[in-house]
């Protein structure tokens, strides 16, 4: 007879392999994307200078702060079409595929529309050094044209990684992300369009990855099937998905807002700096795109547990999600540090630029875990229907936190290593709340269980 820790132990082995699996692909469109994403910084730096290379750059932590509340919806409808697949419910499934695609056009249309007004203000307000300032609104009225599509192909992904199938939207993103490589090429090279051509390219890339999702969907067998006639907001999904989905976008929301509030501060040592940190941000992304794949498969396993009603698997899915982060971090943190000044060339040939950027390196690398389990552990909650407590953890441990150290700490040391030690600061008092956060919702949801069958509660913490 096995005791309860082997066969937890047993568990544990098992989920590994099936989360790591499920995760993979999800890494690799992730990592395809931040190749892609790449290309147009290496394109526009290399052809176009530092000063193209940093108005491009400038632009990151606004496009997240405008996208990410509604983007944050998206989740909502994963955790959602989870709960439903796991449960077995075909009638449910069918309505949240239709209703999670009417919100996303809807969102996608009011975030293009919302970008296109606010652009230009917001950075000048971010301090958006002059000699880019013009290049960097170009940049964006461009790109929030592609809003629309970015956001259908989104919602799609989500629920199909919802259901275990984190394949198709890899395959969809890496035939966009190429043709947005070779556009980027034809656009930047040989018509000289500069940060234009960037942006013309990814809104190309954007309205493929929609279609060929849409394709997808339209011709799935059985309740996933998508049909245009049937597209309408289901009332009762519409508010599953606000429910989980809006205190995401707004934990997703507060997390830009810091940003932005550390990228004025970034602005404020000129089109050098912004150029070095846009260039070590876009690096960094290698690794915190693990960490992202990590989050989908907790949550997409979470939440079929949860529509199963096979609470017990939410521990095993946490120990591996820390055996994974932990792993991740040991091992592509170390290779981002050893190879920085190497992968910074690729960006830009300005020595300048590749000495600020690989400081920024060396500072985040140092605990980049923390950030894992501050990304990982809110996946796990929310998919038990607890998503308010992640959104205040965010609101405390980041946001309020970066700018209680930006007013109390960087204003009194001014310098470029204080800036981004706010980064690894907050990541770790966020992560120690999300994971206390997550306590409180696994302990609930036990003697939610213990209730079911009739039995004393017994917790253990």
């Amino acid at each position: 007879m096995f005791s309860r820790s082997r066969i937890l132990s047993k568990q544990t082995q098992t989920l590994f392999g099936k989360m790591l699996i499920f995760a993979v692909p999800i890494m690799a469109m992730n990592v395809l994307q931040l190749l892609f994403n790449a290309a147009d910084m290496v394109v526009v730096g290399r052809y176009s200078g530092s000063t193209a290379l940093a108005a491009v750059g400038a632009t990151g932590s606004l496009i997240n702060l405008i996208v990410n509340l509604f983007m944050g919806l998206s989740v909502g409808a994963a955790v959602v079409m989870a709960r439903d697949y796991g449960a077995g419910q075909p009638e449910a499934i069918r309505r949240t595929v239709h209703t999670s695609i009417a919100v996303s056009i809807i969102a996608g249309v009011l975030v293009m529309i919302t970008g296109l007004i606010v652009c230009q203000p917001l950075l000048g307000l971010m301090g958006t050094p002059e000699d880019i300032i013009h290049l960097s609104t170009f940049y964006l009225k461009i790109y929030f044209l592609g809003l629309p599509a970015s956001m259908v192909y989104n919602f799609g992904a989500a629920l199909l990684r919802a259901i275990g199938d984190s394949k198709r939207p890899m395959y969809f993103l890496t035939l966009s992300g190429s043709v947005n490589v070779l556009f980027n090429l034809f656009f930047v090279i040989t018509l000289k369009a500069g940060v234009a051509g960037v942006a013309w390219a990814t809104v190309i890339s954007q309205y493929l990855a929609m279609a060929l999702m849409l394709l997808s969907l339209s011709r799935s067998p059985g309740v996933l099937r998508f049909r245009y006639k049937h597209l309408r907001l289901d009332r009762e999904k519409l508010v599953d998905i606000v429910k989980i989905g809006l205190p995401a976008g707004l934990q997703s929301l507060l997390f830009s807002i810091s940003n932005v509030l550390i990228q004025s501060a970034v602005n404020s040592f000129g089109s050098i700096m912004v150029a070095a940190s846009a260039a070590a941000s876009n690096v960094e992304g290698f690794v915190s795109t693990a960490m992202n794949a990590y989050y989908n498969a907790a949550i997409t396993f979470a939440g079929q547990s949860m529509g199963a009603k096979e609470y017990e698997r939410i521990d095993a899915i946490a120990r591996v999600s820390v055996i994974l982060i932990f792993t991740t971090w040991i091992i592509l943190s170390g290779t981002t540090v050893f190879f920085g000044e190497k992968l910074l060339g690729l960006y830009t040939k300005n020595p300048g630029v590749i000495e600020l950027g690989l400081l920024r390196l060396k500072v985040m690398m140092a605990v980049y875990f923390t950030a894992g389990i501050m990304v990982v552990f809110p996946g796990l909650t929310r998919a038990m229907g607890y998503s308010i407590l992640p959104m205040l953890c965010t609101l405390v441990g980041a946001c309020l936190l970066r700018i209680a150290w930006l007013v109390l700490v960087f204003n009194r040391y001014p310098t470029v290593p204080v800036l981004f030690a706010a980064y690894p600061v907050t990541w770790a008092l966020a992560g120690a709340g999300q994971v206390l956060s997550f306590l409180y919702a696994r302990t609930a949801i036990r003697k939610k269980q213990e209730l079911e069958k009739g039995a004393p509660a017994e917790v253990k913490l």
